[in-house]
């Protein structure tokens, strides 16, 4: 369970994230909102890149906000990017690997990165090296370092920009079995709304750096506030 209280967040006289309180309890929740909106810097916020003017957050009643980024990988915080940290010249597990080596003891880590490759469809390329992989692959491989180890919370950054229905339904199925496989709870901004109807039962919506909506996907999206700030319906 991710809480969010009285979170605000200053870049000068900038205000991306002010006043935020959310409460996020559902396995797959969606994090939606129109640009600058400030969905990617409450990501970073969660992350230990930006660090807040004023609030708490707690992930699982522990107070996130007092350990540095490293540590929230090692208590289970894992993050794909939009733009893939997939390092060329690694194969496809040692990619895995290099994750499991910084967030794992070594009797464990092996038998982590070998079902990561299973869960994710990429055993069959996991000697590949990274230059050699497609941008589904590459994906994949984003989701699959987020789960080596023990996630607790998963953060993905827009997971399907550029991929064609049938990869998105593939990776949607991925992401969907994750809370039954690894017990992790999944946060995900995606601009895609029929990937966030499909994927998330439950949905936050930011606009200006508040909350705008959060309840059940399906009834977030038909709110006319949010159908008018995301989906420029008058």
């Amino acid at each position: 369970m991710i809480e969010i209280s009285d979170l605000l967040v200053e870049f000068g006289g900038v205000r991306p994230i002010s006043d935020l309180s959310a409460k996020l309890t559902a396995p797959i929740s969606g994090l939606i909102g129109p640009n600058g909106a400030g969905k990617t810097t409450l990501l970073n916020v969660l992350s230990g890149f930006v660090t807040p003017s004023h609030g708490k957050v707690r992930l699982n009643g522990a107070d996130l906000l007092r350990l540095k980024p490293l540590q929230r990988v090692r208590a289970g915080l894992r993050r794909s990017f939009q733009t893939e940290q997939v390092v060329e010249d690694l194969t496809v597990r040692d990619n895995l690997i290099a994750i499991a080596d910084n967030v794992m003891h070594v009797g464990h880590r092996y038998e982590s990165v070998d079902k990561a490759l299973e869960f994710t469809g990429l055993a069959s390329v996991a000697e590949s090296s990274g230059s050699a992989l497609n941008l589904f692959q590459r994906r994949m491989v984003e989701l699959g370092k987020c789960v080596v180890g023990k996630p607790k919370l998963i953060l993905l950054d827009e997971p399907a920009a550029g991929l064609t229905d049938e990869e998105s339904a593939r990776l949607r199925e991925c992401v969907l079995n994750i809370p039954d496989a690894y017990g992790a709870q999944v946060l995900v901004i995606d601009h895609d709304v029929d990937l966030i109807r499909a994927m998330c039962s439950e949905t936050l919506v930011l606009d200006y750096g508040k909350k705008l909506a959060l309840g059940p996907t399906e009834e977030v999206l038909e709110d006319p506030d949010v159908r008018r700030a995301y989906l420029g319906e008058l």
